[in-house]
């Protein structure tokens, strides 16, 4: 186990995707300042009570990821803006509040070990599903894919669904969670299922709209 500074967010960020934070309290600009001089990263959290500005540190959930800084542009006003990339699941053990902002006893939480030949299929299930997700999207306007690829393995691309996947950040965290890859690629099957039977519904309500529209003219 180590020690990690945390920062709660009401966001989930998953191992491999991009999060750009603009920091301007002062708690999180000494955060920053300390993993810089440290080369570390710090941790991401999905708030469970409380505000991500201007109060008591929020309480965050037991699951998060850490986030390395990989840009940094400071602003006139001492402000920062920062980009981060996911790096690693962790789960926090006990929480200490010595220093301006939260910091986590934690221990990272990979995946447990699994045949690689049993995430075929669902890697093949899920890859359809997301493709259909994002079909339907750009024909709603919501979406435009440009420069998409969906990776081949596993995790990749199931971390790529779960940010795609356009729910609650509660069933985010629970995706992030899991135990198993495979567990992962059922539990986002099963959700591209429910919001693509939803979307179509909208679709053709939508088109359904039009139609009729058309026809009082």
């Amino acid at each position: 186990m180590f020690d990690l500074p945390l920062f709660p967010l009401n966001t989930v960020l998953f191992p491999g995707m991009p999060l750009p934070l603009h920091i301007f309290e002062e708690r999180y600009k000494r955060l920053i300042r300390d993993c810089l001089e440290t080369h570390q990263p710090f941790g991401v959290v999905l708030i469970r009570k409380g505000y991500e500005a201007n109060g008591p540190l929020a309480e965050p959930h037991e699951i998060g990821c850490t986030a390395r800084i990989v840009d940094i542009q400071p602003l006139s006003d001492g402000r920062i803006n920062i980009i981060t990339l996911g790096e690693n699941r962790f789960r926090i053990h006990s929480l200490h509040y010595e220093l301006p902002y939260l910091v986590g006893k934690v221990e990272l939480y990979p995946f447990l070990a699994e045949d690689s030949d049993s995430l075929t299929l669902l890697t093949r299930q899920l890859t359809s599903s997301v493709q259909l997700y994002i079909q339907i999207l750009n024909e709603m306007g919501v979406l435009k894919p440009d420069g998409l690829n969906l990776a081949d393995d596993p995790v990749v691309l199931a971390y790529l669904a779960a940010v795609l996947l356009q729910v609650p950040v509660d069933q985010k965290q629970g995706f992030l969670g899991l135990e198993r890859t495979s567990d992962l690629l059922k539990t986002l099957v099963q959700a591209y299922r429910r919001e693509l039977a939803l979307l179509r519904a909208q679709l053709a309500h939508g088109r359904s709209e039009d139609e009729a529209a058309v026809s009082l003219n």
